[in-house]
């Protein structure tokens, strides 16, 4: 964990490097929703000049969806762990782990299926399937058959509703 302060808001917080995609170079403030860079130094030097550091290198995450923004949504991003998440739209009653701000009505509070499971080798595989929505899923613009399982790839794309998801490593 590594403590930043906003430059815009100032406020401060608590940033765990080892969940941060390689290759990211800002991410939005959760207070006041400005892009805060990010920069890496693996050196223990630290740079005068540099808004934001991280002062050991970022291990390899297990990937991430993206709601891409909307009229029903704005942009959102889940950083993935291992285990088993139902997706779907945020409501009092949905059961989602990974619950969808949106007023996409043909979204299903419980829409997808997600298993990200560790490789021996070290990296993620993640298992996609439809929850039995009433709209079902597409998957690189084909539907999901019931009970069909697909292994996502870097840069696919999931249409739940009218709402897009987009994956990547």
């Amino acid at each position: 964990m590594i403590s930043i302060k906003c430059p815009y808001c100032q406020v401060g917080l608590k940033v765990d490097e080892g969940k941060l995609p390689l290759g990211i170079t800002s991410f939005k403030c959760p207070k006041c929703k400005q892009a805060i860079p990010v920069s890496l130094v693996t050196s223990k030097e630290k740079d005068e000049e540099a808004e934001t550091q991280l002062l050991h290198p970022i291990k390899k995450s297990a990937g991430r969806l993206t709601v891409v923004a909307n009229p029903d949504a704005e942009e959102q991003v889940f950083l993935l762990q291992e285990g088993v998440f139902i997706i779907g739209r945020q409501s009092s009653a949905s059961k989602a782990d990974l619950a969808i701000k949106t007023n996409d009505r043909s979204m299903s509070r419980e829409h997808l299926r997600l298993e990200v499971k560790k490789e021996e080798r070290g990296g993620y595989k993640h298992y996609l399937s439809d929850n039995n929505s009433k709209n079902h899923t597409l998957y690189n613009n084909k539907y999901l058959e019931d009970g069909e399982i697909v292994v996502l790839q870097d840069n696919d794309e999931i249409i739940i509703g009218h709402t897009i998801l987009r994956f990547n490593l």
